[in-house]
């Protein structure tokens, strides 16, 4: 599970002279957005000791990350407790994930649950997607799908492409909520829309087959491109097996063959594909190798 600190809008002067006021946390935010993380620390340590919550939390991903100083997890911990005490989503969050992903040395899901939901009340979008996940037994947590499918649901109304995604696969398999193959498509594609590969693929799917969205073979081959070209081995196993067949989408078998090496690389390797492979021409196959070799992910931009 990737972790996010989220500190809030931060900022800073260079200089302190007498009779001049002292630097602000908005001046500290502009040198740590600027990497100038040794003058950022001092103003947001003078700022903590005024109490200031944002300046905790930002004094907790400088000791958590190394940005100015040395990594030093407890000072992290304190920090970021400080100011999650003190009402800061974002602290509440980070806090919640060191105690969910073995920061402290061990993983504590009552701990990290209580910090996620004070977070996730407060509207931190990431932390109700991952309040999602800890009732869908991700760590190790007794499942409560209802109340996972109500968190994803917050999350995914906020725009998060993750928690879109899981509440499309809830709708799907009718976990927590009725299986509407509609809502699922829906939400499929607003995450897909973000640029979520695995959104992609079963948006793609959906529409290939006809399910909760209207049938198209010509548009589902285009999602699974997507997918496939953001590096995701299903989808790019799926789209050799639409190249080779020709459905929505005109027949290549070198590029199915391309598809195919690639897919294997990524582990989903076909045995069906692997012995068409075997049928093309020597030029055929050094075409697809070529094509594979060449190939690049295309990254996913987050906003």
């Amino acid at each position: 599970m990737k972790k996010t600190l989220v500190l809030a809008t931060l900022l800073i002067t260079t200089t302190s002279l007498p009779g001049w006021a002292e630097p602000s946390f908005e001046e500290a935010v502009s040198l740590f957005e600027d990497k100038n993380y040794s003058e950022a620390k001092p103003i947001a340590e003078s700022q903590a000791a005024n109490a200031d919550p944002r300046a905790m939390a930002m004094l907790g991903a400088m000791y958590f990350k190394g940005l100015g100083t040395d990594v030093d997890i407890p000072l992290a911990q304190e920090w970021f407790t400080k100011a999650a005490e003190k009402g800061h989503p974002g602290a509440q969050f980070s806090l919640a994930m060191m105690h969910l992903d073995g920061s402290l040395g061990k993983i504590d899901a009552e701990a990290g649950g209580k910090w996620l939901e004070r977070a996730a009340q407060g509207g931190n979008s990431q932390a109700q997607y991952n309040l999602g996940l800890l009732f869908t037994g991700f760590y190790a947590t007794t499942p409560d799908w209802p109340k996972a499918y109500d968190w994803f649901k917050k999350s995914a109304e906020q725009g998060f492409a993750d928690a879109q995604y899981n509440l499309a696969l809830l709708y799907l398999d009718g976990k927590g909520i009725e299986k509407n193959a509609i809502s699922a498509a829906n939400w499929f594609s607003k995450a897909a829309l973000q640029g979520l590969p695995e959104a992609a693929l079963e948006y793609g799917v959906l529409i290939y087959r006809g399910e909760g969205v209207q049938k198209n073979e010509a548009i589902g081959a285009k999602w699974l491109i997507v997918a496939a070209n953001r590096g995701n081995a299903v989808a790019q196993n799926r789209l050799a097996k639409v190249y080779a067949a020709g459905r929505g989408i005109e027949p290549d078998p070198v590029e199915s063959a391309k598809w195919n090496i690639l897919a294997k690389a990524g582990g989903r390797g076909d045995p069906s594909l692997d012995e068409a492979f075997k049928k093309l021409s020597p030029d055929q196959q050094k075409e697809a190798q070529a094509r594979a070799t060449k190939f690049r992910v295309v990254e996913r931009v987050i906003n």
